[in-house]
């Protein structure tokens, strides 16, 4: 028997197909997934990207902040731009930063709490360029990352009434029988030294705090008010009149002596400083007897020694240093000293006190930043006053004897302060014309 050697056809099937044939549909699956996982992959590497991106801009940001703590930490030092940008830029590449991928800006300004014309502010923007991974597809053009932060030297700390700026050596020293009240205020050494603040003797101090870069040797005769130890290794202090530029020298010379021992004297400035000040100005030191009044104004000291009864302790006659009314609003005297000595000793007695406005606010007696090398002696009677900063920051002080300025703001700020003898101090400084002296400064990220 022959047989039939064709395949049964269903009679459902079209056109003769096979049904299994008709029934496959693994072909269309592979045609959907040939166009589809192209676009899955690559929606998975842009997004895997973006997430690059993302982790990149993290880092970009804590490299920012980390910079600008570090440059406002130099600026709390009291360096300049160049070194606040190199202190940003090496403490953003130990994080990971790539200088050579990107740049690295920097910039300081003073907020409305600060001194005039002392930064404390640095804002850091940093930037970087990398090349597309998979959205080169679309662009050519490199990815470029930016991160701003923002970081300020807080104005607030203790209030201070002395600061010694040397970085070396004995910073403040209280020796011998001194005894020392410093009434509302504190004590700032920026000496790195081991003995930045010295003790020795029977000395004796009151004081709120004492603030110390390096370390300090006291005694018993520390008291402090407000804290419970010496605060050591602590930030630098930043000088507050550090942006006020020094008097030019102008003016005719007058003689040195002025006064007389039984007499009353007043001196008139009468010449315009280029500051806008009126001026008057020694050409050979300044010596005063009896009672002198200084009318306000601006007096530059050159050369030889400002004294009264030419600093003979022994001196019979008493000289008594008076400001005069205020003129045109304008009221209190400045001092400058310029390779000049400030030598107030033997029987003196000084109610002085800086002008309240104007280009030299505050500072009552104002050493030339080059006068390395000299030492300011002031030594007045126990009813004296000084109202103003004492500002010698390239030259020593020697606060000696029986000094009192029980009602007045006193600031003393100098490459390096002694005290000997008595001295009684207070710091009531709202409404002296002062810039604010504060220690212990933190750094904060505000932005």
């Amino acid at each position: 028997m022959v047989r039939n050697s064709q395949t049964a056809v269903s009679a459902g099937s079209p056109s003769g197909i096979p049904r299994a044939l008709a029934k496959d549909e693994r072909g269309a699956v592979a045609v959907v997934a040939a166009i589809v996982f192209p676009v899955v992959v690559g929606a998975m590497g842009l997004g895997a990207e973006t997430g690059y991106w993302y982790l990149k801009q993290r880092n970009l940001q804590h490299a920012a902040d980390v910079a600008a703590h570090a440059g406002a930490g130099r600026l709390r030092a009291g360096d300049q731009k160049p070194a606040l940008g190199a202190a940003a830029k090496l403490v953003a590449s130990q994080t990971g930063y790539l200088p050579a991928s990107g740049t690295l800006t920097i910039g300081t300004s003073s907020s409305p709490s600060a001194n005039p014309g002392v930064p404390d502010t640095v804002e850091v923007v940093l930037t970087e360029s990398h090349p597309r991974l998979f959205s080169s597809i679309f662009s050519k053009d490199p990815v470029t990352l930016r991160a701003r932060a923002v970081a300020k030297v807080e104005q607030s700390g203790s209030t201070a009434c002395v600061l010694a700026l040397s970085k070396t050596g004995s910073g403040v020293t209280v020796s011998g029988s001194a005894s020392v009240d410093l009434t509302g205020c504190s004590v700032a050494s920026n000496s790195n030294a081991a003995g930045s603040f010295l003790m020795s003797g029977y000395a004796t101090m009151k004081t709120d705090c004492v603030y110390t870069v390096g370390e300090a040797v006291t005694t018993t005769g520390l008291t402090l008010g407000q804290c419970k130890e010496v605060r050591e290794n602590a930030p630098v202090s930043i000088d507050p009149y550090v942006s006020v530029p020094e008097p030019q020298i102008t003016g005719t010379c007058k003689p040195r002596n002025q006064g007389s021992s039984n007499g009353t004297t007043a001196l008139t400035p009468t010449e315009t400083h280029p500051s806008g000040v009126k001026v008057m100005h020694f050409c050979n030191g300044l010596n005063v007897k009896g009672t002198v009044i200084f009318g306000p104004g601006l007096y530059i000291i050159e050369g030889g020694s400002f004294t009264a009864n030419s600093s003979d302790p022994n001196s019979a006659s008493s000289a008594s240093l008076q400001v005069g009314p205020p003129v045109n609003s304008y009221d209190g005297v400045t001092f400058y000293l310029k390779d000049s000595a400030l030598d107030l000793r033997g029987n003196v007695s000084l109610d002085l006190k800086a002008p309240t406005s104007g280009p030299y606010s505050g500072i009552l007696f104002f050493g030339s930043r080059s006068q390395t090398g000299i030492s300011h002696t002031i030594n007045g009677t126990s009813d004296s006053t000084l109202t103003g900063a004492v500002y010698t920051p390239a030259a020593a002080i020697a606060y000696k004897g029986n000094s009192t300025t029980t009602n007045g703001c006193t600031q003393l700020i100098a490459d390096t302060i002694t005290f000997i003898g008595n001295s009684t101090m207070k710091s009531t400084c709202d409404s002296a014309g002062t810039r604010e002296l504060l220690a212990d400064q933190r750094v904060s990220l505000i932005e």
